[in-house]
């Protein structure tokens, strides 16, 4: 446990540090701020921060520096409550509005609106289909030999894929086995779809479709999450201005990262998987806790969003030195805005 006067320094060390990307110096501190205290005394006190692991050197004689535990505790002190300015709140709730219904419009916009006010990179996962609510399945027959599946769940999202058959669909056959399959189907979940499909189907017999069967052969790739698709992320400029990123070996770890969807998606939701698990609650995941080694240097602020009885995912990733406060505050009031969206309310 750090003594009060350790969590002061190292708070205003880590404040410091944010702001102006150097080592602080403990002169500095004692005549920036009204400690009441020597500057031998913040020297000492920093010394003993530095010996407990919260703070290091960069070089000899320097002011010191927050090392990743050093982030932990600063994060770990912070207030539960973090809120934007009542203009932003304005701001982002207007550009939001304009595009409520329009999903995609919607989750694009928000990764840049996130990108923008953060010089982060703003990053939207739309929610996991495998846990939405199947409102109805459609097939629509195309130009022989093909078929489109069509998946609505209840958070208004859609699913289509595009299957060859080499049965010719009749209007009627198809109709009445579409039928069947929504009165079994419609109001499960489609992970649970996914596993219970053969055993709620075996007894269809008479399907001169074929459709019943391709569903089931199929069924691991319609009613799961898609392996690209997901992710809205913007901002990659404004984060690639942080003096952290220039180097150029560390803008192509950079580009590398953020430019692998799938890698993104594991990212973000292992960060997340670190939290509480409160919906609208900021997760905050420090470096080497994202237990990926070509991470180990950055920082992700997540929160997770419900449409419908689906889940998705808001947050912004950046160099450990960042501001905290401000992207907590910006990850939670996007999440709300979204839990809130006319996306989220019933059809």
């Amino acid at each position: 446990m750090l003594s009060q006067r350790e969590q002061l320094i190292l708070s205003l060390v880590v404040r410091s540090f944010i702001d102006t990307a150097g080592p602080v110096g403990s002169r500095t501190l004692a005549k920036s701020y009204p400690l009441g205290l020597s500057a031998s005394t913040v020297r000492n006190t920093m010394g003993d921060l530095e010996v407990s692991g919260y703070l290091r050197h960069p070089y000899t004689s320097a002011g010191r520096m927050p090392t990743q535990l050093g982030y932990r505790a600063f994060v770990n002190g912070l207030k539960d409550t973090h809120e934007l300015s009542a203009v932003e709140k304005k701001l982002l709730k207007a550009k939001l509005d304009r595009l409520m219904r329009d999903a995609d419009d919607l989750f694009r916009e928000s990764s840049k609106l996130l990108g923008r006010m953060s010089n982060l990179l703003g990053v939207v996962l739309s929610p996991k289909m495998s846990t939405g609510v199947l409102e109805r399945l459609d097939v629509v027959p195309l130009s022989s030999p093909s078929v489109m599946i069509v998946i609505s769940v209840r958070s208004r999202l859609v699913k289509t894929i595009i299957y060859e058959t080499e049965v010719d669909l009749k209007r009627r056959d198809l109709d009445r086995i579409v039928s069947i399959l929504n009165e079994r189907l419609a109001g499960l979940r489609l992970d649970e779809i996914r596993r219970t499909y053969a055993t709620r189907t075996k007894d269809i017999d008479d399907d001169p479709t074929g459709i019943v069967q391709l569903i089931l052969n199929e069924s691991s790739q319609l009613f799961s999450d898609p392996v690209v698709g997901r992710v809205s992320r913007a901002g990659t400029q404004g984060l690639l201005r942080q003096p952290e990123f220039q180097d150029s070996r560390e803008v192509q770890q950079l580009i590398q990262v953020i430019e692998d969807e799938g890698y993104v998606v594991q990212l973000f939701e292992r960060a997340q998987e670190s939290g509480d698990g409160k919906q609208g609650r900021a997760v905050v995941t420090i470096g080497s806790e994202l237990r990926d080694e070509s991470a180990k240097t950055y920082s992700i602020v997540t929160a997770r969003y419900k449409v419908g009885g689906s889940t998705g995912m808001v947050g912004v990733l950046g160099p450990m030195r960042m501001d905290y406060e401000r992207a907590i505050a910006l990850v939670e009031s996007m999440a709300s805005l979204l839990n809130r969206s006319i996306l989220s309310s019933p059809q």
